[in-house]
């Protein structure tokens, strides 16, 4: 039989962002926690940390939050910022707002700039977030990109050579592959994730980048449906399919 780690409930539901510890006994006091349809009085108590835990605690009637270890997908809008900590909008601002509480944190695996849209996701494992942004993995990356020049014909050769050199840096970009839409829009797969590295590409080849969205990350995609502002959690498999 499989041994899962335990937890005081006090302790688990604050480090989800519920509320301090004293804040939980009250709640529990109230009522406000619920263990296989039971009152659950006593926050002290120690419990299995189960993947079906979400689905038999609820707190104030609604079902458990993810515990530790989930990975969100999101539809970043565009004007929003990848931080903690800058002013004005941030993609955090569309999560739950007990999740700001979390530890371990949320945080987004690699960044979109604030002119930049699409596939974007968040995480409160470490463990993941280092193997997807690790440059041994390779995990490739797909953006469109609009343009405010046509093509010149000769940018597909220069981002395959691996020999691109961007303006004050000394290592040659890594080969990315470019497939061409139109004259003035392309999808861009690149395999780093260099500073304002897509449009810093296109800008060394004399264009600029007017808009830019993220499509992919390795085998994920963003689903039908899911709108700019959306998200979703992301199960096991569609995880997986990030490093296929």
């Amino acid at each position: 039989m499989a041994k899962f780690p335990t937890s005081r409930v006090d302790k688990l539901l604050s480090s989800m962002g519920y509320g301090s510890r004293r804040e939980i006994a009250q709640m529990a006091k109230a009522g406000g926690i619920t263990l296989d349809a039971a009152d659950l009085l006593d926050v002290t108590k120690r419990i299995p940390i189960t993947p079906d835990l979400p689905t038999r605690m609820k707190i104030d009637g609604e079902a458990l939050d993810p515990v530790a270890g989930m990975a969100i997908l999101l539809n970043k809008p565009l004007g929003m910022t990848c931080s903690h900590k800058e002013e004005g909008a941030l993609v955090y601002d569309i999560l739950p707002d007990r999740w700001r509480w979390r530890n371990p944190a949320i945080s987004t695996i690699g960044r979109l700039d604030k002119q930049t849209s699409g596939l974007l996701v968040l995480t409160d494992d470490g463990d993941l977030l280092h193997r997807v942004i690790s440059p041994k993995r390779h995990v490739k990356k797909t953006y469109r990109a609009k343009l405010a020049r046509p093509l010149n014909g000769s940018e597909a050769d220069q981002f395959a050579s691996g020999l691109l050199m961007l303006e004050g840096e000394n290592k040659p970009l890594a080969p990315a592959e470019l497939d061409i839409i139109s004259e003035t829009e392309v999808l861009l797969s690149v395999t780093e994730g260099r500073y304002h590295q897509v449009r810093r590409m296109f800008a060394a080849t004399g264009n600029h980048v007017e808009e830019l969205h993220r499509e992919s990350l390795g085998g994920l995609s963003l689903p039908d449906g899911l709108a700019p502002g959306q998200w979703k959690l992301l199960s096991g498999e569609e995880i997986a399919s990030i490093f296929q």
